[in-house]
C-alpha cells in the first residue's frame, strides 16, 4: 500500500539537473503521501460506516509490518545521511503507521463477523499468525534481495495488495466496505510513486520495479473500473424500471391511480 513511496528516493549529485529531479521527487513524494493517507482515512471511515474492514486483511498485515520495519527498524541505518526526500518518506511512513492503527481497529472490531466459521479467539490467533508471517517474509526478502533496504519489497508488496483489493471485491460480490474514493486515491498515490522512480531509473535498475509499477497501475485501474461496475449494477434495478421496453414488447398500462412519476 503505502510502502511503494520508498522507491522515489535516490542519490544524486548536487548539479542543476539533479536539483530539479530532487525537487520533482519531493513533490511526488508529498503527492503520494497525501493520496495514500487519504486512502487510509477513507478506508477507516468506510469500514466504520459499513461495520467491516475496507483493506484486505493480508494487505493490511503486510503494510503494517513494512511500515514498522521502514520507520522503526531500517530507517536508523541512513537517517544521518538521508536526503530531504528520504526524511520526508520516513515522516510519511510514521504518519501511515499511526493511521494504520485505525485500520487495525476495523479488522479487530468487525473482522470476525466476516468469518462466521471461526471463533473470535481463533480469528485473532490467525491474524497474529498472518502478521508474523508478513513481518518475517518482508524482512527475509529485504535482506536477501535488497541489502536490507525496503524498496524492492515495497513494490512487490503493493502488487500483491492491488490484487487483494480485486479479490476482496470478488469475494464480497458487492461494494460493501469499499468506495470509489478509496480506489481512486489509491490509484493516484501509486501513480505518483511510480512516476517518482521513473525520473531516475538508475537508482534501482533492473526489470523488477518497471514490472511492479505497471502491474500495480493496471490492477488498481482494474479495481476502480470493476468497483464502478459493481456500484452501477447495485443501483441498476431502480433505473431499469424506468427504461423503455424492448422492441416488440407489449406495454402494460399501470393500474388506475398508480403514480408513475
Amino acid at each position: 500500500m503505502g510502502g511503494i513511496v520508498a522507491g522515489i528516493a535516490g542519490e544524486s549529485a548536487a548539479t542543476g539537473e539533479a536539483v530539479v529531479t530532487d525537487t520533482l521527487r519531493m513533490l511526488l513524494t508529498v503527492l503520494c503521501g497525501f493520496f495514500w493517507t487519504l486512502t487510509y482515512v477513507l478506508a477507516i471511515r468506510t469500514g466504520v460506516r459499513d461495520r467491516t474492514y475496507a483493506v484486505p486483511i493480508v494487505a493490511l498485515a503486510m503494510n503494517i509490518c513494512w511500515e514498522f520495519q521502514f520507520v522503526f527498524v531500517r530507517s536508523t541505518a541512513h537517517t544521518a545521511a538521508a536526503t530531504g526526500t528520504a526524511q520526508a518518506e520516513i515522516l510519511i511512513g510514521a504518519v501511515w503507521f499511526v493511521v494504520d492503527c485505525g485500520l487495525l481497529y476495523t479488522v479487530l472490531r468487525f473482522g470476525p463477523r466476516e468469518f462466521p466459521y471461526l471463533t473470535h479467539g481463533r480469528f485473532i490467533a490467525a491474524f497474529i499468525a498472518v502478521l508474523a508471517l508478513a513481518y518475517a517474509g518482508l524482512d527475509i526478502a529485504a535482506r536477501q534481495y535488497d541489502d536490507g533496504k525496503a524498496v524492492l519489497t515495497s513494490y512487490g508488496m503493493n502488487v500483491a495488495m492491488s490484487g487483494l483489493f480485486l479479490a476482496m471485491l470478488a469475494a464480497r460480490r458487492s461494494s460493501r466496505g469499499q468506495s470509489l474514493g478509496i480506489a481512486a486515491a489509491k490509484l493516484v498515490g501509486t501513480a505518483a510513486a511510480c512516476a517518482g522512480w521513473y525520473l531516475d531509473p538508475s537508482t534501482h535498475p533492473g526489470p523488477w520495479l518497471p514490472f511492479c509499477s505497471i502491474a500495480c497501475l493496471l490492477l488498481d485501474l482494474a479495481y476502480l473500473l470493476a468497483l464502478s461496475a459493481v456500484i452501477r449494477a447495485e443501483r441498476g434495478p431502480a433505473a431499469r424500471t424506468r427504461q423503455a421496453p424492448l422492441p416488440g414488447t407489449a406495454v402494460t398500462a399501470p393500474p388506475e391511480g398508480t403514480d408513475v412519476t
